[in-house]
């Protein structure tokens, strides 16, 4: 009982030091890259680099979260994280909203995520095979400014090859995912193909799924600042994160979007469940699985508030409360115990105060 206790309250005192101390400065970070994309000479990749920031901003709330982990100067973690996922989120928007189905443009384009995860890599030529191509150096400025984080952790070298297998996955995801829908699924089933036997306790959509989070990159940088960190425990990280916890956060993404993309005829991974009570159940697993995964990191109080953290901030959101969702988010509620219940109800209070 005392040690329930004292989980919950060092995962409240986290909570309350990123709404304090955190969120302010995920601000002032997205005010510097929204004024560099004001900058980009072309409309089309001005007006889709203003639109990812502007509608996409909790990406960088929530993955900010890692710089409250042990050892991390918070500044500079939140500047990283800020600077991968605006290139991540602007990239989504190049290869889904801009009408380009190019395997070739949406390949080239997603070097700059493992560019911006390697300190030792130049840069490329990012829209080469991308019909809009004058950013005024904002793609460039973003990928520059992770290297020059990354560059500062002192044990980045054990993590790198971890870190870049996952970048890599998410690169291939993001090329599939966007091609005509004609082809993409048979494209996308051909590529998991290649890898669901290293996962049986998942299907190849929730393989996709896992293969979507930047949760796994953000935690592997934020272990690298502990000059003790062995190259065992950033597999067991990566191990931890990928299928289960990246799983569960991107299947949590894709549960709350489902009746908009239903609407726009947009891939969804959770349409491949034949009906709310099996959603329900491989919600329900994935989380059991992820929770259970946290053990297994350098800190599993963190760990534990992340993944009941992803719980919470998912099931308070607005579209939850159409009809279909709000069955599946009642039962997973039910399931996910006193503390997931507990950051909800602080979530759903954030959401009433617009600081989320």
């Amino acid at each position: 009982m005392f040690q329930a206790f004292y989980k919950t309250f060092v995962g409240l005192k986290l909570v309350n030091k990123f709404v304090k101390n955190v969120l302010p400065i995920v601000d002032k970070e997205l005010l510097f890259w929204q004024a560099c994309a004001a900058n980009c000479t072309d409309s089309e990749l001005r007006e889709q680099a203003l639109a990812s920031i502007r509608d996409k901003k909790f990406h960088c709330q929530g993955g900010s979260v890692y710089s409250l982990h042990d050892g991390v100067n918070t500044k500079d973690f939140v500047r990283l994280v800020v600077a991968l996922q605006t290139i991540s989120d602007y990239l989504d928007n190049l290869c889904d909203r801009a009408g380009i189905y190019e395997e070739a443009a949406f390949r080239q384009l997603h070097l700059a995520m493992t560019d911006a995860l390697n300190p030792d890599a130049g840069l490329s030529d990012y829209y080469r095979y991308y019909p809009y191509k004058n950013d005024g150096g904002y793609l460039n400025t973003l990928v520059s400014a992770c290297q020059l984080e990354l560059g500062k952790l002192p044990s980045y070298h054990l993590i790198k090859s971890e870190v870049l297998k996952l970048a890599g996955l998410y690169s291939e995801l993001q090329t599939f995912k966007h091609l005509d829908p004609s082809i993409r699924e048979d494209k996308m089933t051909e590529w998991l193909n290649k890898h669901i036997a290293d996962y049986p306790d998942i299907n190849i959509w929730e393989l996709a799924a896992a293969t979507g989070s930047t949760l796994g990159m953000f935690m592997l940088c934020a272990a690298a600042h502990n000059v003790h960190l062995t190259e065992k425990c950033a597999i067991d990280i990566s191990r931890a994160y990928f299928p289960w916890i990246s799983g569960l956060h991107i299947l949590l993404d894709y549960f709350i979007d489902r009746e908009e993309d239903l609407a726009n005829g947009d891939l969804n991974f959770t349409f491949y469940y034949k009906d709310a009570k099996q959603l329900t159940q491989r919600l329900r697993f994935f989380s059991e699985q992820a929770l259970v995964q946290t053990k297994k990191t350098p800190n599993p109080i963190f760990a534990k508030t992340v993944v009941c953290g992803l719980l919470a901030l998912y099931l308070s959101d607005p579209k939850t409360k159409n009809p279909k969702e709000k069955a599946v988010k009642r039962a997973l509620l039910k399931s996910s115990g006193l503390y997931t219940n507990l950051l909800y109800f602080i979530c759903r209070l954030l959401r009433y105060k617009k600081t989320l």
